[in-house]
């Protein structure tokens, strides 16, 4: 039983990472209907500005990660404005192909810069040490981690449910055209979701960078997870994206620890198949009809 809940423990945290990536996601696909395939590099781009900053610059931990916040932020809206804007009224594959296109560009424009090998944050940057629960062990980075993953889920849910830009995001991804006839700016609110999905991604980047290593290519496999976990909680469903990521942290954790690691990603893969193919809207995600 110890065992277990420790493994439980390791999956919440590293499930906590996958929702904040989650919730980018499923927030710009709520808004415009857009997978931003773009979005696990924002989160990779995240994590080497903090780095720079605690390791290059010394500045502390949290200064660090809010400067990547805003570093982030500003690259999402220029992604949005220069990449995604002008296909606002494309069809919907050549969007997503500019996804992926951007995706790469960021990924090689940043090994251009910073080289293909890997870098490590100083030790103990996110915090050293470990905490006893009885015969559980809890590590002070997994308790950062979950407790900032539940501070930012609190904050987002109070933007978008108290705050007038929170309403003109419902507005907003509810009718467009219904939107602007009540005066709410299209644009100004898509760039906001993009700025707010921007700055979670960086904050579990620096932190994924804290616990791990980082390099260019780190933003993909954590991205595509992510967008997994926001298909299987329900993509454009807020709750919905981190249920995702918090299950599949879940999964993956008990399935190495119990079958293989090997086979943690055929899992979170395969689970995306059978919620495509049993519920294509996802655990909290509603079907929706469309118009002919």
């Amino acid at each position: 039983m110890e065992q277990f809940l420790q493994q439980m423990i390791n999956g919440i945290s590293i499930g906590s990472i996958y929702a904040l990536v989650a919730l980018g996601y499923t927030m710009v696909y709520g808004i415009i209907k857009l997978i931003n395939f773009a979005h696990g590099d924002v989160m990779m781009i995240g994590a080497y500005v903090g780095y720079a900053c605690v390791a290059l610059f010394n500045i502390p931990f949290i200064p660090s990660m809010l400067i990547a916040m805003v570093v982030c932020s500003i690259l999402g809206v220029i992604i949005e404005r220069v990449a995604y804007k002008p296909l606002r009224n494309a069809q919907r594959i050549t969007v997503l192909i500019t996804a992926i296109g951007v995706s790469f560009l960021l990924e090689y424009v940043m090994m251009y810069f910073v080289g293909a090998t890997s870098k490590t944050y100083p030790q103990g940057a996110l915090g050293a040490g470990k905490l006893s629960l009885g015969a559980l062990s809890i590590n002070v980075e997994q308790v950062y981690v979950i407790t900032t993953t539940i501070i930012m889920m609190i904050v987002l849910q109070y933007i978008i449910k108290r705050t007038k830009l929170g309403k003109a995001m419902r507005a907003v991804s509810s009718d467009q055209d219904a939107a602007q006839l009540m005066g709410i700016s299209v644009d100004r609110t898509i760039s906001f979701t993009f700025i707010l999905g921007s700055s979670l991604a960086a904050v579990a980047g620096v932190m994924l960078g804290a616990m791990y290593t980082i390099s260019p290519l780190m933003g993909v496999q954590p991205g595509l997870k992510a967008f997994v976990a926001a298909v299987f909680g329900g993509i454009g469903s807020i709750p919905g994206a981190m249920l995702g990521g918090i299950l599949l942290g879940l999964i993956e954790t008990l399935v190495s620890a119990y079958l293989s690691s090997s086979y943690k990603d055929a899992v979170a893969f395969a689970i995306l198949i059978i919620v495509l193919i049993v519920r294509p809207a996802g655990i909290l995600g509603k079907n929706v009809r469309e118009k002919v």
